[in-house]
């Protein structure tokens, strides 16, 4: 793979999942035999680049593991799907991205546990112009502040869209907003970044702090829910029967920054990453249904929407 020939670079995280199945979620102080435990890679912008290389998108990604057994198992797992890891970095003494899951076998939710070492940050020195160069888009998810304001401010330089994943509201986000062009969120970062539960009043004044072309937030069985152009656009979710939704938002952003590089219309875009992440909640891991396009446009062309008919009334189909 050439310096040139990329179509999407990602900054952000990696991690290796240890996934521990239960029939229900225990109440509090209670107790919950597990059925089952497996290892399976994942991390959010990890998770959305596999979904871009599989739909036959270049792939580039930056970030760090530690140096121990489970860095290896995730630079292994990327390895594997051909995604150029030239600036992938290992630290010295630090331990990996880990991440352990509780899935409710019955509904398919999970709950996520989490730890990342400090020494995964990465050098701001070693983020140079030629990281971008040639790219269609740039995909992070803020986990590492520094990292990707200096990457976005390289791609706004480069005229290159900026496609990001929030979920947390770290200190000093609101210092990267302003150089993201497609900020969709998870419905977890909207209301504490903006003070506004009500989520169509959240997305006008993230778009006011960003001054982005789109602001969006997932929605999970919804769908998810975008403010662009001055209007909200409402995409339902489909209906199908959930195994594992984790992962789910992460291929939901890979399936849109498929179809944002491809240059598709935006209800299309929303539909089709709200395919690709149903596809894959029907698997079990963060990368488990990863799907084809046949396979989403199949699903589009056949199943039923879970259609929220507050979100519907308010924001146009």
């Amino acid at each position: 793979m050439n310096q040139q020939a990329i179509d999407v670079v990602g900054v952000g995280e990696n991690a290796t999942d240890t996934v521990m199945r239960v029939r229900v979620f225990p109440s509090p102080g209670g107790k919950e035999k597990i059925e089952a435990i497996s290892r399976e890679a994942g991390g959010s912008v990890a998770t959305a680049l596999v979904t871009c290389r599989r739909l036959g998108l270049r792939v580039r990604y930056l970030g760090s593991v530690g140096d121990d057994e489970a860095g290896s198992f995730q630079t292994a797992s990327l390895r594997r799907e051909g995604i150029d890891l030239r600036y992938l970095r290992r630290a010295r003494g630090a331990q990996s991205r880990m991440s352990q899951i509780i899935l409710d076998t019955t509904t398919g939710e999970r709950v996520v546990l989490w730890q990342r070492d400090r020494r995964l940050a990465l050098k701001l020195a070693e983020i140079t112009p030629t990281v971008v160069a040639g790219a269609r888009a740039v995909h992070l998810d803020a986990t590492d502040l520094p990292a990707c304001k200096r990457i976005a401010r390289l791609a706004r330089k480069a005229d290159i869209p900026v496609v990001a994943d929030l979920d947390t509201v770290y200190a000093g986000i609101e210092t990267l907003l302003p150089s993201i062009d497609y900020l969709i969120a998870s419905s977890d970062f909207i209301a504490p970044a903006t003070g506004e539960r009500d989520p169509f009043r959240a997305l006008e004044r993230l778009a006011h702090e960003s001054k982005g072309r789109l602001v969006g937030v997932t929605l999970g069985r919804d769908g998810a829910l975008v403010f662009s152009e001055g209007r909200f656009v409402y995409s339902p979710g489909f209906h199908i029967e959930a195994v594992d939704t984790t992962g789910a938002g992460d291929v939901f952003h890979g399936g849109f920054i498929y179809a944002l590089v491809r240059g598709w219309g935006l209800k299309e875009s929303l539909e089709f990453a709200n395919a690709m992440a149903a596809l894959n909640s029907m698997a079990l891991g963060a990368r488990g249904g990863i799907a084809s396009e046949e396979d989403a446009r199949r699903l589009m062309a056949h199943a039923e929407r879970n259609v929220n008919r507050d979100y519907a009334a308010r924001g146009a189909l």
